[in-house]
């Protein structure tokens, strides 16, 4: 590798670790959502030394009578989904930054709570008045594997006087997800076929039959007023209680998922920034013509969202990992941004390998280029806390702080491993590497002075169409207007003396089907 391609690879790793730094705040978060989940699984809450009741592990261990499988597995099923319930309530609000959190009343200190199964607090731990619930998930039955009735069984046994106290107290009940709507249309019917049959009893004047029927329509009304859709299924339910490592599993991916998409989001706003403006500098000097250069911008973008997402993703769920661990030197750890970084330390150190699998560099140069980049990228995770902290804005904080950090690592780190090939130098090569850098600072200043004359000569005069352009390109993105996004390219490309090769969806549209020959 010429030094060239060496700066043109260290300006890469440093803009890596920027991305890496600029993810900290999405990973910190979704990490923390992912932690609920490690949490409801192991029933224990490493990081504030708290242990649950039960987790999902605890209740797939429980006995089971062979005699009573399918009751004992539906009654169990339903601890795993108030469990579930909670984890995700939880994590949707790290997600969305609510400070309240859902808990189980046995969490509290209340089992078997003869009212509700679970309560919101607050930040201070104090519970929100008015949010206790009771989960049932009723209605399943033996003989019916298809489920067709567990709705109409579940209605019928809320209406039993063994719920009446939950109907006097009030209480929310959560039901699952995959029984609301049909509970709700089964208490609709119910009610009309009652009101019905009120009516007749009220024309009959039978009063005592007409109260009784008017005493079903309203615990059936306040029924249905407080029913509320879980976010557990209990198909999930029972995959939880038979399965609850896989169960736990896909839970996080979900999270990790988003977690993902939005590092992936990130990464290409920032490389897709930087890419366009060396694209227009090369344009501008004649080294690149400017659909090469469209070119480029699009392979940057599309190579960053893939690297992006998949530091979201792993980011989140290892982080989730580490904030829960028993270590607390784990748990220390996690409030870095080690996690995130440690992926794209993979990522990068994957493709080190690869080239030296290829023999596009040998051994030395290959222990080398891992330790500077192993060393850089977790300092750009140190750094980017301390970015965060400085900058408290999201992505700009951690991108300054992970670029910082990762090129004074990569600096001190190239120090260090020229020294340890010589101990001194010679004088004769201290005058001639003077010299070299004497050439360097005179190269940097050219470079400089040609920069200013490009300014000067192409971009102020343009500085107005760029900035046009690009907000169309930027608004266009936002609402997914394609003919606007070309219309907003199309007007560089014409600045520069080029001729745009189509203008619209549709002429492209027509060109693609007519068979016209372009080139993009």
């Amino acid at each position: 590798m010429n030094e060239k391609e060496k700066q043109k690879q260290k300006e890469k790793n440093i803009l890596d670790a920027g991305i890496a730094g600029a993810s900290y705040e999405t990973i910190q978060r979704y990490g923390e959502a992912a932690k609920q989940h490690f949490v409801a699984y192991s029933g224990e809450d490493n990081e504030i030394g708290k242990a649950l009741v039960k987790g999902l592990k605890q209740v797939a261990e429980e006995t089971v009578n062979p005699d009573y499988k399918f009751q004992n597995i539906h009654q169990q099923a339903g601890f795993s989904a108030e469990i579930k319930e909670v984890a995700r309530s939880n994590a949707g609000h790290v997600i969305y930054g609510d400070s309240s959190r859902k808990i189980r009343t046995d969490d509290l200190g209340s089992v078997n709570d003869p009212i509700y199964d679970t309560v919101t607090v607050d930040a201070n731990g104090e519970i929100v008045g008015g949010t206790g619930a009771q989960m049932k998930f009723l209605g399943a039955s033996e003989k019916d594997p298809a489920k067709a009735g567990d709705a109409a069984r579940a209605l019928e046994k809320l209406q039993s006087k063994k719920f009446e106290k939950y109907l006097e107290h009030d209480a929310k009940i959560d039901v699952p997800s995959d029984q609301y709507d049909k509970m709700i249309q089964e208490a609709d019917v119910k009610i009309e076929g009652l009101s019905r049959q009120l009516e007749k009893q009220k024309n009959d004047g039978n009063i005592e039959q007409a109260k009784k029927l008017q005493e079903r329509i309203d615990k059936l009304e306040k029924i249905r007023k407080n029913l509320r859709k879980s976010s557990v299924s209990s198909e999930e339910a029972i995959f939880a209680r038979m399965h609850p490592e896989l169960s736990t599993a896909i839970d996080v991916a979900k999270i990790s998922h988003r977690a993902g998409v939005q590092t992936a989001e990130t990464a290409v706003m920032i490389r897709g920034s930087v890419s366009i403006v060396k694209n227009l500098v090369a344009v501008c000097k004649g080294e690149a013509e400017p659909d090469d250069a469209v070119m480029n911008v699009a392979k940057d973008t599309a190579t960053t969202a893939i690297a992006g997402y998949g530091t979201g993703f792993v980011g989140a769920s290892l982080k989730g990992a580490m904030q829960n661990s028993k270590s607390q030197y784990i748990r220390a750890l996690s409030k870095t941004n080690i996690a995130g970084t440690l992926t794209t330390v993979a990522i990068v150190a994957t493709k080190t390998l690869t080239r030296y699998l290829k023999g596009e560099i040998d051994g030395v140069e290959c222990l080398e280029t891992l330790g500077e980049q192993g060393t850089g990228m977790v300092s750009s995770a140190m750094f980017s806390v301390v970015g965060q902290m400085a900058i408290p804005i999201p992505v700009v904080g951690g991108l300054i702080g992970g670029m910082v950090g990762y090129a004074l690592s990569s600096a001190t780190y190239g120090i260090l491993t020229n020294s340890l090939k010589e101990e001194k130098f010679a004088h004769e090569q201290r005058i001639q590497i003077e010299a070299v850098c004497e050439e360097h600072i005179k190269m940097i200043r050219e470079y400089r002075a040609e920069m200013e004359r490009i300014i000067q000569e192409y971009l102020i005069e343009s500085m107005d169409i760029f900035r046009e352009s690009f907000t169309g390109i930027k608004n266009a993105l936002a609402i997914g207007d394609v003919d606007w996004f070309i219309e907003s390219t199309n007007t560089i490309s014409e600045n520069f003396g080029r001729k745009a090769s189509f203008s619209s969806m549709e002429d492209f549209n027509t060109k693609m089907i007519t068979g016209s020959t372009f080139k993009l």
